[in-house]
């Protein structure tokens, strides 16, 4: 199997097995609604079975760098879109590895927070912002390449429809149902990567883009790509 092909499974199987993780782990939180509890909350120090949502995170984020490299190297190099994927992998595994104190934001016995909530939050806030970003440059970017201009619109409009479902959770206006909400703007973001990691697998012949102008010019001079 090709490495880019390999790199564009990956970002099929992170975020399939992120969403396993989390609606296992969110149905495991006993006393809890499944949607009552955020995605950080999960792998937080008092959570049932910490380690299932901890695992997610670090396999996704694993997954989307492969993915975001090998995205780069297909599309453009010098396009952002395949970076930011890169750093929203790299800050997910942050997250999944320095974890929340508490399942719950606020509650009795709350006594300030450790250095590593402080560091998640950090992570967790370059998360969102790549994961929002990414599809929005990818979308773009695939509009002017004939290869993944079918990817274009949906790529935009889920990395749009995440945003907007992003800034009604940091809203809070729909407490208790803040939890559904951002799972609701994650999974719209991923499914964004999983649409182009599909394309990727799809494509008849993945080449980078100094490769293919190789390939072109080998009809017209023979011999002068080596």
């Amino acid at each position: 199997m090709r490495l880019s092909r390999l790199a564009a499974w990956c970002g099929v199987a992170g975020p399939a097995l992120f969403t396993v993780a989390w609606v296992v782990s969110s149905l495991r939180q006993s006393g809890h609604p499944a949607a009552g509890v955020q995605l950080s909350g999960l792998a937080a120090d008092d959570a049932r079975d910490p380690q299932i949502m901890m695992a997610g995170f670090v396999v996704l984020g694993l997954c989307s760098v492969t993915f975001g490299v090998a995205l780069r190297r297909v599309t453009a190099p010098s396009s952002a879109g395949g970076w930011l994927v890169v750093v929203g992998g790299a800050a997910a595994v942050a997250a999944g590895v320095f974890r929340r104190d508490h399942m719950l934001l606020a509650g009795p016995g709350f006594a300030g927070e450790s250095w590593h909530n402080q560091v998640h939050d950090v992570v967790s806030g370059v998360a969102y912002g790549a994961m929002l970003a990414a599809p929005l440059v990818l979308g773009r970017r695939f509009r002017d390449d004939p290869d993944w201009a079918v990817a274009s619109r949906p790529v935009q409009v889920l990395g749009l429809a995440s945003a907007v479902a992003l800034a009604v959770f940091a809203s809070r206006m729909v407490e208790p149902w803040n939890g559904a909400v951002q799972r609701a703007a994650v999974t719209l973001a991923l499914t964004a990567e999983v649409l182009a990691a599909v394309r990727m697998l799809t494509l008849p012949r993945v080449v980078t883009g100094s490769a293919r102008g190789c390939l072109e010019a080998v009809d017209e001079l023979p011999g002068q790509c080596q």
